[in-house]
């Protein structure tokens, strides 16, 4: 397991690294998390540059005598990967979110939470069983703290909870396409050859790397017309590589399309214009 922190709780410039500590310190309420939504249900799709802000919904039910400020103590949302007592990954929000009231009994609160969680490729994600289908769980956390060492002395007490299999979140790769027809112009009747190249990320590199083996669609759409039809199938070779040949017939648009798979995203090329004359 690569990061430590489970809910970041502050006081001053102390986080609490929750699952680093090898036993509370101090007692953790019995939350209950439940009806948790995550990006609306569709897969998250990640880059390997650019964070990518994921939104989240849920229920949670809390002691009525417990306050959670966000200073001294936490709750929210998390995913993983593995078991909570032994993280593959791990993925939680550092914001608080809000919360309403919806629901109260003598003991206890129920509110209706929207949270945030960021996704920074070059930070959460190391390999590529990242791409996946990620438990969801919810986790408290608490840190009470003495930083006054006048006395030669500083204490810190830790507590923290998590519940596991709350829902699932799939985390995909991000694909690129592209598309090249030539020669240009071509004459009626000619052959034209559609060449491009189908990429996904690679979080252990940073980079984009060729997806071989897999089904593109060449796509054509007349000049004057705002719909593509399909042309042929064709399979992506070395580094990604896409070729096909095609008879010129008409002035339009050439582009391929990539349906996805389980772990990587759909990707569609911009149509490359031909001239056929």
């Amino acid at each position: 397991m690569r990061k430590l922190a489970i809910g970041t709780v502050t006081t001053g410039a102390l986080a609490l690294s929750a699952l680093a500590v090898p036993a509370a310190q101090a007692a953790t309420p019995d939350l209950v998390f439940a009806d948790v939504t995550v990006n609306k249900g569709k897969a998250i799709v990640v880059g390997t540059t650019n964070d990518v802000t994921v939104p989240v919904t849920y229920t949670l039910t809390r002691p009525s005598d417990l306050t959670i400020d966000y200073e001294n103590n936490a709750a929210g949302v998390l995913l993983y990967r593995g078991s909570l007592s032994s993280l593959d990954n791990e993925i939680e929000s550092d914001a608080s979110p809000t919360c309403t009231t919806t629901a109260t009994t003598d003991t206890t609160i129920t509110e209706s939470c929207s949270d945030t969680l960021t996704v920074d490729p070059s930070f959460d994600l190391f390999e590529a069983a990242d791409a996946t289908t990620w438990k969801v769980g919810g986790f408290y956390g608490q840190v009470a703290s003495d930083l006054d060492d006048s006395d030669d002395k500083v204490s810190f007490e830790y507590g923290f909870a998590a519940w596991g299999n709350k829902g699932t979140a799939k985390i995909q790769r991000a694909a690129k396409l592209t598309a090249n027809a030539s020669p240009e112009p071509v004459k009626k009747g000619k052959t034209i050859t559609v060449s491009g190249k189908l990429t996904r990320a690679n979080w252990e590199t940073g980079g984009y790397t060729g997806y071989v083996s897999q089904t593109a669609t060449l796509q054509f759409r007349a000049k004057g017309s705002d719909t593509y039809s399909t042309v042929k199938t064709v399979t992506s070779s070395t580094a990604g590589a896409l070729k096909a040949t095609v008879t010129a017939s008409k002035d339009g648009y050439y582009r391929y399309v990539f349906a996805g798979t389980s772990t990587t995203a759909a990707a569609k090329a911009t149509g490359d214009y031909i001239d056929v004359q």
